[in-house]
């Protein structure tokens, strides 16, 4: 597909660099199209020869090729990584006075703002009304990260991880310019993903097999498709998705209050994290030493929050989806069954787990029950492709 990436003035801009390579390593053809800002950081020889393709800089260059019209007609995706606060306030305001703000206005195509910028300039209420504007027309504008920003300053505003910005545009090449892109533009979603850990002592802990993997997957696939999303992440050793707003927690107690505060201003909260369901009654503040000859005291275990049926029971606003995960080893249908009543959920994604199903994996099944009597089968495939199947399911459900 054809790729044009526009690179505005920011220190980010080397970052760019390993973003153009990651698309031209995965088959894309792309134009890069810098600022003159941008070439003060990194020079045209650079683009061209990562590209292989000639760099466009100049609204005058090859004027008989009209360069501000036909780079965008033949564009599939266009991304401006990184995207300053300049930037997305000419791009907010319709100003064509370069060649990247001419092609912003003749692109038909889907559009990617990667922002990198202090994070005060973030934070000021012009930028945050540019980037409402843009959202508003269906661009996608992804949520920069929080990290060590230009000198000692820290906060958010940091450029994304490359990695994650490419995944985040290959999920928008893969749904097209005509597949609903932006369904879930303007809505604010929350995801749980990973496992929880319940400490014993210092050094122990009890948890369980999850990766997180299909919980990322979901917030990935929500954020390109327009959604403002939080991730409440447990243990998990993936990267940090592109576009989300990152909650970390540890313990059951801790996701039960990040989802709640979260789930306050949303719209559809996914319970997609392996949540412990009991923890030890004592915590012991030092190791639990093992004793020759002497058993170990039977453990006392406490039932923790039940978040799903919490959420589910006492919904914070109208029309919020609520959409529960569960891993079964047996029956697992009359179980799911049992357990989307019990809750009171909206959606229940049911797979069996075990022998390398669904824990650990990059592929997963299920069957998604619908508190309306409805099933919908997945088939085996990518984690993503069931994130896909179930954001269709919640877009039509969202009052």
């Amino acid at each position: 597909m054809n790729v044009v990436l526009g690179v505005s003035g920011g220190i980010a801009a080397y970052k760019a660099c390993e973003l153009l390579r990651r698309f031209t390593e995965s088959g894309h053809s792309v134009r890069v199209v810098p600022t003159a800002s941008a070439l003060n950081f990194v020079g045209a020889p650079t683009w061209a020869a990562l590209s292989g393709n000639p760099v466009s800089t100049e609204v005058w260059d090859s004027v008989h090729e009209v360069p501000h019209v036909r780079i965008g007609q033949h564009a599939d995706l266009l991304v401006i990584a990184p995207a300053t606060a300049d930037l997305l306030a000419r791009a907010a305001h319709g100003i064509a006075d370069d060649l990247l703000t001419n092609t912003l206005l003749t692109v038909r195509c889907p559009v990617v703002f990667a922002p990198a910028m202090h994070t005060e300039m973030w934070e000021h209420p012009a930028t945050q009304e540019n980037v409402a504007t843009l959202r508003r027309r269906g661009a996608l504008v992804i949520e920069p990260a929080v990290g060590r920003l230009t000198g000692a300053d820290t906060g958010k505003g940091r450029f994304p991880e490359p990695e994650g910005v490419f995944e985040f545009c290959r999920r928008v090449l893969a749904r097209g310019a005509d597949a609903g892109l932006a369904d879930l533009a303007g809505r604010r979603v929350v995801v749980s993903a990973g496992g929880t850990r319940e400490p014993l002592d210092p050094v122990r802990f009890l948890g369980n097999l999850s990766s997180g993997r299909q919980g990322y997957a979901l917030a990935s696939v929500a954020a390109a498709r327009g959604a403002r999303v939080t991730l409440v992440a447990a243990h998990t050793e993936l990267p940090d998705p592109a576009g989300v707003d990152l909650v970390r927690v540890g313990t059951a107690q801790e996701m039960h209050d990040a989802v709640l505060a979260a789930a306050a201003d949303a719209d559809a909260v996914v319970m997609a994290a392996a949540v412990a369901d009991f923890r030890p009654a004592d915590y012991a503040a030092s190791k639990i030493k093992k004793v020759d000859g002497v058993e170990p005291e039977p453990l006392a275990l406490v039932r923790n929050p039940d978040i799903l049926a919490r959420i589910s029971q006492q919904r914070v606003r109208t029309g919020q989806v609520v959409v529960g995960f569960a891993a079964e080893t047996d029956d697992a249908l009359v179980n799911g069954r049992a357990k989307l009543a019990r809750k009171g959920c909206d959606l229940l994604v049911v797979n069996e787990v075990g022998a390398g199903r669904a824990f650990g994996t990059s592929d997963n099944e299920a069957v998604i029950l619908g508190a309306d009597g409805t099933e919908t089968l997945v088939p085996f495939g990518p984690k993503t492709a069931l994130a896909d199947l179930l954001w269709d399911l919640v877009a039509t459900r969202i009052g």
